[in-house]
Order: structure tokens, then C-alpha cells, then sequence
């Protein structure tokens, strides 16, 4: 019999009791959906004409796929800048020298304060004065995305390698090895498999965070499926945003389910002595990485 230490089992009244709980709040649920649909129904967002266009190929061809490309261009490019800018600033704070540790954790600390909204409005209309012509809301999206989520894996970085016990370290020093020998043959080859699946979850983040590019008029999945079809479409707001919910529920699910798959391989592999690192934002991050995320290291 499995026992909890966080409650009592309940008795024989109290699984009837939690049963009637669970009833209740199905039946309140189902009558909160049922009173949403009717008043979708009475505004006639049910009707088969507004969904007419999410049906014809050329609506597809012409505003959502341009938009999801948009999208994933903007996720994929930040996501590679996002990759590097981590492993250099959490590589950085590592360092033996304080010109190097210091400077590299006020960027990682300043760039992870800064609400990434911010930052993107900042970038955006920064950027004409300093440069003049160009792409800035692609620019604005992408450098936002990289700098505000690398700033995240750079701590996930860090956490990473020092999650690797100091025994590994020593054994490599003995036999000789040199510092950079450490980190590049021991230290990293196992923290990249402890950390991957904070890695992927962060990327997972960073996707959904692409519709920030809304606000600046980018030209993504948001912005063509839930701002010009309903303008194209007049009245097909609520689908478009079914629509266009149910991609980014899709690619959402795609990622964390990679990330769920890296975690439990991760925690099969035999090639690390390392614990896997929790995700980012996880309270249980400086727990399993020895204090890793502790910015007085």
C-alpha cells in the first residue's frame, strides 16, 4: 500500500467525500465550457462560413504557412545565437579570472532582469537611429530572444558543468591534464547530457515567446492568422484564434515531448555522473546543481 507523507490516506468518507468534489467540479466545469459555447453560439462564431476560409488552401498558402515560416525562421535563428551566447557567458562565468567571471555575470544578470518585452521595444526603436534602413522587427525579435534566453542558458550552462562532481576534475588533473583539457574532454561532454533537457525546455520557451514579435507588427503565425485573416475574414477572429492556438499548442507539445524524451534518456545514460539539471526557473535548479546558479560563486 502506498503511503503518503504529505497527507493522510482518507477513509472510507473521505474517498466518498473527494469523489462528490471531483463530480461537482467536472459538472461546474462542463457548465462553464457549455455557457462559453452558447455565447459563441448566440454571436454566430459556430456558423460554417466564418470557418470557410480555414478550409480553402489558399488561405493557408498565403497568410498562415508565410506566418508559421516567420515564426520558426525568427525561433530557429535565436535559438542557434541563444545556444552560443550560453555557452560562452556560462563558460565566462567559470573562469579562474575576475576580468573574465565579473563582466560575464553582469551581462548574464542584467539581460535576464530585463523583461524580454523590453528589450525587443528597445531594440526595435533603437536600431533605425543607429543603423538606418533595414529588417528591425525580424532584428528586434531575434536579438531580444538571444539575448534575454541566453542569458538563461548561460546559468544552465554553468549549473551544468558544476553539477559534474569535483572527483571527475581531480581524477583529470592527476593524470596530467591542463585546464582546458578538463573542461573540453571530462567537464562538458557530461554536463551537455545532464543539461539538455533545461536546454530543450528553455528552446521551448523561446518558441512560444516569438509572438512577442506581435507588438512590433512582425510579420509571424500570430500576426497573419489573428490580425489579417479576421481582417480579410470579417467575423473570423474566434476561429483564427482556434486555429492558430492549435499550431502553437502542436509545436509546443512537439518540443516538450523531446524534452521529456532527452530528460528520461538523460537519466538512463551511464556517460555522465552528473544529475540531470533542472529547468530553467525550477526552484530545485541550485538544489541539484551544488549552488551552481548562486551568483556569489
Amino acid at each position: 500500500m502506498n503511503l503518503s507523507v504529505l497527507f493522510d490516506t482518507p477513509g472510507p468518507r473521505g474517498r466518498v467525500r473527494n469523489h462528490l468534489l471531483t463530480a461537482v467540479s467536472v459538472l461546474v466545469v462542463g457548465g462553464i465550457a457549455y455557457w462559453v459555447y452558447l455565447g459563441f453560439d448566440a454571436k454566430g462564431q459556430f456558423e460554417g462560413k466564418i470557418w470557410e476560409p480555414f478550409l480553402d488552401p489558399y488561405t493557408w498558402q498565403t497568410w498562415i504557412l508565410p506566418g508559421l515560416a516567420g515564426t520558426l525562421r525568427a525561433a530557429a535563428l535565436a535559438a542557434v545565437l541563444a545556444l552560443a551566447f550560453g555557452a560562452i557567458f556560462g563558460l565566462a562565468r567559470l573562469s579562474d579570472h575576475a576580468w573574465i567571471r565579473i563582466p560575464a555575470g553582469l551581462v548574464v544578470e542584467v539581460f535576464r532582469a530585463i523583461p524580454l518585452l523590453l528589450l525587443i521595444f528597445f531594440i526595435f526603436y533603437l536600431a533605425p537611429t543607429v543603423m538606418g534602413g533595414g529588417d528591425y522587427a525580424f532584428m528586434a525579435v531575434v536579438l531580444g530572444l538571444t539575448l534575454y534566453n541566453g542569458s538563461v542558458l548561460a546559468e544552465v550552462v554553468r549549473a551544468g558543468v558544476l553539477s559534474v562532481p569535483k572527483g571527475q576534475a581531480e581524477a583529470a588533473y592527476a593524470v596530467g591534464m591542463r585546464k582546458n583539457q578538463v573542461m573540453r574532454l571530462v567537464l562538458l561532454p557530461q554536463a551537455v547530457t545532464a543539461m539538455m533537457p533545461a536546454i530543450v525546455s528553455q528552446l521551448v520557451v523561446l518558441l512560444k515567446d516569438t509572438a512577442l514579435g506581435y507588438i512590433i507588427a512582425y510579420v509571424d503565425l500570430l500576426n497573419t492568422g489573428f490580425k489579417i485573416l479576421p481582417a480579410v475574414f470579417f467575423g473570423s477572429l474566434i476561429p483564427a484564434a482556434i486555429v492558430i492556438g492549435i499550431i502553437y499548442v502542436g509545436l509546443n507539445m512537439a518540443l516538450s515531448y523531446l524534452a521529456h524524451w532527452l530528460e528520461r534518456r538523460s537519466r538512463r545514460s551511464r556517460k555522465t555522473a552528473a544529475p540531470p539539471v533542472a529547468p530553467p526557473g525550477a526552484e530545485a535548479i541550485g538544489l541539484r546543481s551544488g549552488g551552481g546558479l548562486d551568483s556569489t560563486d
